[in-house]
């Protein structure tokens, strides 16, 4: 399986996050998961490490809006230059906003924190020197995973399957906002681009609903997305995620969330994943991206689900068994110790 992977994920290393009830916290989105994942692939036989091509900035632009790409790949040197304690320590700082936008159609404020505030969702999005370029080589990750399945479709009798090894993840970032540690939704920037070679199913099983995902295909039916999570009335990200979000528009019916109760375990995660691949088959896809977050595993600190590694091997699986092209890029997943075991596990499904 080719794996895409850069080492370029190291250079955005937060020192904090600000977690529920204001508590600084050390990031937990860090680049020890990487290394997790990248010993146990490298414990395979069938792990095959590819750099990335530079896709350049139009699919991100196709995805996203400009003048938020814009405040990602400006605001810490804006905050440099307008802040002398930062320059003197910049390792020790994150940038985040004091105050946030509630979109009920606000202006787009001219000062670096005022656009802060508009185009961050959270506290968990923080933004250090090289977070911008990090984000950019894991959407081109996403990108040439799906570039490498889109091209071996059409010389290969058999389904093939690519893994991004994303860093940051993407899920959570929308049209023109941050969140939730993503910054470039890079699933949705590569289901998009695969667009334009067929029918694409988005399908996230990452713990938490992809809100950026959802917030970007909501009125496409050309793409369809499906996320099962953690119910947001309950869980992050709260705002978005629920049963009865189904599509707008031309997308009407063409998005679905399969909102899940603290304590799901196996079987009642299993019996949701059986609906959705039924309305994936129902769709009828030319290609599948999916979203892989492990925080849905039981002893994950940011989760409340109970799924085991051999629930990831029945997901996998399954998945598999829909024998579609399929690139698969990796979302959350922070119970580091069991991280790269419980991806390898989904992944041999795969190869």
């Amino acid at each position: 399986m080719k794996i895409f992977y850069c080492e370029t994920h190291r250079k955005h290393d937060p020192p904090f996050e600000v977690f529920d009830g204001g508590k600084r916290v050390p990031y937990l989105e860090n680049p020890d998961r990487m290394d997790r994942i990248l010993t146990a692939l490298n414990k395979t036989d069938w792990a095959e490490f590819v750099e990335p091509d530079d896709f350049g900035l139009a699919p991100i632009l196709a995805v996203h809006d400009k003048d938020y790409i814009s405040f990602l790949a400006s605001c810490w040197t804006e905050w440099l230059d307008s802040d002398p304690e930062v320059a003197i320590s910049p390792e020790t700082h994150a940038f985040l906003p004091a105050t946030f936008a509630l979109r009920r159609k606000p202006h787009v404020p001219s000062t670096l924190l005022g656009k802060a505030g508009y185009f961050m969702m959270d506290l968990s999005a923080c933004i250090v020197e090289h977070t911008y370029t990090a984000a950019l080589t894991s959407a081109n990750c996403a990108l040439g995973a799906v570039e490498f399945v889109s091209r071996s479709a059409s010389s290969s009798i058999l389904p093939t399957s690519s893994f991004a090894l994303c860093r940051p993840p993407g899920h959570h970032a929308g049209k023109d906002y941050a969140g939730g540690y993503c910054f470039i939704n890079n699933a949705s920037v590569a289901a998009n681009w695969l667009s334009s070679k067929g029918k694409v199913a988005l399908l996230d099983i990452d713990y938490h609903a992809g809100n950026g995902t959802q917030d970007i295909f909501y009125e496409r039916k050309d793409v369809l997305t499906v996320s099962i999570h953690g119910d947001p009335d309950y869980e992050y990200p709260h705002y978005i995620g629920y049963a009865d979000e189904t599509g707008a528009g031309e997308g009407l019916g063409y998005h679905r969330n399969f909102p899940l109760p603290a304590g799901t375990d196996d079987a009642a995660y299993l019996a949701a994943l059986d609906e959705s691949l039924g309305m994936i088959r129902n769709f009828e896809p030319n290609y599948l991206v999916l979203s892989t977050g492990m925080d849905t595993f039981e002893d994950d600190p940011l989760g409340k689900f109970k799924v085991t590694r051999g629930g990831f091997a029945e997901i996998g699986k399954r998945i598999a068994d829909l024998q579609l092209p399929s690139a698969i890029v990796m979302e959350g997943g922070y119970a580091n110790a069991a991280l790269g075991e419980n991806m390898v596990t989904l992944l041999d499904n795969f190869k």
